[in-house]
């Protein structure tokens, strides 16, 4: 589908951002897979009549973040523990400073989709990130992106004397709708 002209929004009323982690270790067993949410974030794709002319920015609240999933792990996740894991992000892992992305390319192809190079800023680092955006017929959009937190200045958490640990890749998705 071809993205009409103009100044595209979204956010969290016609799209999701999640963040999805993974555990390892050798008390990888009583630790959770996480799905976390971002519940305060916009994104503008801005596409000009010529199709070289896209463009995406975005910016999210890392104080937003909410953990809606916990899966694995010799207990279930509690809403104790979703109330401990944002205290960690937010004290120990990401801070208060916004994550911002801004394009620097973003290359249109007849199949839907957009190839989108750019910089993320996150814990006041600032590195390449590239992605694909897929969009549907209906307007649906979807992406997926790889980010290595280490190379953001993030520790990974460590819990259990380091037994437990959360893998240094976090998957961030993107799904939701451009508005009609």
């Amino acid at each position: 589908m071809a993205i009409m002209p103009g100044t595209h929004k979204l956010g969290p009323g016609n799209a999701a951002l999640k963040i999805k982690t993974e555990r390892r270790g050798a008390a990888a067993m009583a630790g959770h897979d996480l799905v976390i949410e971002v519940a305060s974030w916009e994104a503008t794709l801005q596409v000009g009549e010529d199709p070289g002319q896209i463009s995406l920015l975005l910016t999210a609240d890392p104080g937003s973040l909410q953990v809606i999933e916990g899966t694995g792990g010799v207990q279930a996740l509690g809403e104790d523990d979703k109330v401990e894991i944002k205290q960690t992000i937010e004290d120990e892992v990401l801070g208060t400073q916004p994550i911002d992305f801004r394009s620097t390319a973003v290359e249109a192809s007849d199949d839907g989709r957009l190839r989108v190079s750019g910089e993320l800023t996150m814990n006041a680092n600032t590195h390449p990130l590239d992605f694909v955006l897929e969009v549907g017929p209906e307007g649906q959009v979807s992406g997926r992106a790889t980010v290595t937190q280490s190379e953001w200045g993030i520790k990974p958490y460590s819990g259990l004397f380091g037994t437990l640990k959360v893998r240094d890749e976090v998957e961030v998705v993107a799904e939701g709708s451009l508005p009609q």
